[in-house]
């Protein structure tokens, strides 16, 4: 067995999520979920990443300070984990760190994806061989680079005999089709765009927090059709996969446009988490099999309770589970997908899904880098 640390840091741009997993050698034996934390980010650090995501274009120095600053949090997320566990860097074999996203563009002419990160400095700071940049690895064999996770959800969650969806909901949507082990059919997964990303910046703009706690104030407002209409007829909607999205294509501007100028904000915000559901819906349904399909939701959104409630009743004859029934919290899936990553790497393993990222092949991913 081998202790890994997973760090994820997403969309949302909530906290750093650090995992600590034990890993066998043995392939096909599921990866086990120790412990997890995360670690707010602070305002200002939130702010100026938030600013890089938004920005045209930034200075060298601001790009290196927001780094840096970045780096030091994630090295204070690792310290914290292992210390609670009396664990020393030397029996860490690796950190595999996925970065935050600050552009992720896979349909320009030349398509590039930027995770801000400094694997360099996390090893200096933390003692511990560190993994890092899986993502363009992908994308230079012709993929999108994401999602990546659908390869970890397989490890985790493949029936023999039922179809299982995988549904993130951080700030972006990301789904995931497994077939049951017996039917041998090819992984699916792609984004279906926003989950929690609009909701929580409309709640931000309008109500105290940075959260709609439970989906409480989307229950309370009424959805207005004629917008949500309009946001539907968004062309990423109707795309086939592969295909990503993330703060590029949706932010608040892109619902501003779509806005008369007169709409009550609580109705905005059921219409946005309406817009999470039927995307989802109607990305999942071509992949459901009746009576034998179960929908397994992760990440924050599955704390909504009105944005599951949406879910439920769009997605009807579909058996939700939750994450916990395979010993996984569904906060830290993501966090744990980059730790078994990393162990692949270690082990030379390709780390992505040729059907699900559209790369020409399997690809080892990440750079390793020593303590």
């Amino acid at each position: 067995m081998s202790l890994f640390v997973g760090l994820m840091s997403g969309t949302s741009l909530d906290g750093i999520d650090a995992a600590l997993v034990e890993i066998a050698d043995d392939i096909d034996q599921r990866p086990r979920l120790i412990d997890a934390l995360c670690l707010p980010l602070s305002d200002a650090l939130g702010s100026a990443l938030l600013g890089l995501t938004q920005a045209s274009q930034v200075s060298f120095a601001e790009l290196g300070a927001t780094e840096s600053a970045f780096c030091d949090r994630q090295a204070e997320a690792v310290r914290r984990l292992l210390a609670r566990h009396d664990l020393t860097p030397e029996v860490i074999t690796a950190i595999g760190s996925h970065g935050q996203t600050i552009e992720h563009a896979p349909y320009a002419a030349a398509p590039f994806t930027y995770q801000l990160d400094n694997p360099s400095r996390l090893a200096e700071l933390t003692g511990c061989q560190v993994v890092a940049d899986f993502r363009r690895r992908d994308m230079a064999a012709g993929g999108q680079a994401a999602p990546l996770a659908p390869i970890f959800h397989q490890a985790l969650f493949t029936d023999p005999v039922r179809t299982r969806l995988i549904l993130n909901l951080g700030g972006i949507a990301n789904l995931t089709r497994l077939g049951p082990s017996e039917a041998s059919l090819p992984v699916v997964g792609f984004d279906t765009g926003p989950a929690n990303l609009l909701i929580d910046a409309w709640h931000a703009r309008h109500r105290p927090g940075p959260i709609d706690e439970d989906g409480r104030w989307a229950a309370s407002g009424s959805i207005d059709e004629l917008l949500l209409e309009r946001l539907l007829d968004e062309p990423y909607f109707a795309a086939a996969p592969p295909k990503s999205t993330g703060r590029e294509q949706f932010h608040l501007g892109w619902v501003e446009k779509r806005l008369r100028g007169d709409e009550v904000p609580a109705d905005v915000q059921a219409t946005l988490a309406e817009l999470t559901a039927i995307s989802v819906a109607q990305a999942a349904r071509e992949f459901i099999d009746d009576g034998n399909t179960d929908l397994i939701v992760c990440g924050g959104g599955a704390h909504n309770r009105h944005l599951m409630q949406r879910l439920a009743t769009h997605l009807p004859g579909v058996t939700l589970l939750r994450c916990e029934d395979f010993g996984w919290s569904a906060d830290w899936l993501e966090a744990g997908a980059f730790a078994w990553l990393a162990w692949r790497r270690i082990h030379r393993l390709p780390g992505n899904l040729p059907e699900v990222t559209g790369a020409s092949g399997p690809r080892v991913l990440g750079g390793i880098y020593a303590p």
